[in-house]
């Protein structure tokens, strides 16, 4: 078992949980320097009619306003899914360590896909990034997810 699965494991409870709402089921979990969870939570667009409430921004939201600073060096996030363009600028803004997702998003993606945001000149900050961890679970609720708004 991979050294990085229990925090992912939180992350895909807050995706299952996020469908559980009718949200797309992305769930998110942020660690301090320390390695204990500061912020966990899943997408809630709808919820919030916001199209900015994605898990990984509301993990940050959560911890910054915790920390009491715009800054989060040495945190880890975990995300079910590969960032988006927006919330790829907001780790680089919040000066996160490491991030850790788990399936890839060929349509949305924002590091490994389309806009690549921390391969630009004007990324700030670039954390480490290591990609499929949880990645069979995590697209396997999007698919099932999906198909069942489909069905």
């Amino acid at each position: 078992m991979s050294r990085f699965a229990p925090h992912m494991d939180i992350a895909l409870r807050e995706a299952e949980a996020a469908a559980l709402r009718g949200e797309v089921p992305v769930g998110a979990v942020l660690l301090d320097p320390a390695g204990r969870v500061v912020a966990q939570d899943g997408n809630r667009t709808r919820e919030r009619s916001d199209p900015t409430a994605h898990a990984e921004i509301l993990v940050l939201r959560a911890a910054c306003a915790a920390a009491g600073s715009d800054r989060l060096p040495g945190h880890v996030l975990y995300v079910t899914l590969e960032p988006c363009p927006i919330c790829a600028a907001a780790i680089s803004a919040a000066r996160i360590a490491r991030l850790i997702y788990g399936a890839s998003d060929p349509k949305s993606g924002g590091i490994a896909q389309g806009p690549r945001i921390f391969s630009h000149p004007q990324a700030h900050h670039v954390p480490e990034v290591i990609d499929g961890v949880g990645e069979r679970e995590a697209a396997r609720l999007l698919k099932d997810f999906f198909a069942a708004r489909r069905g």
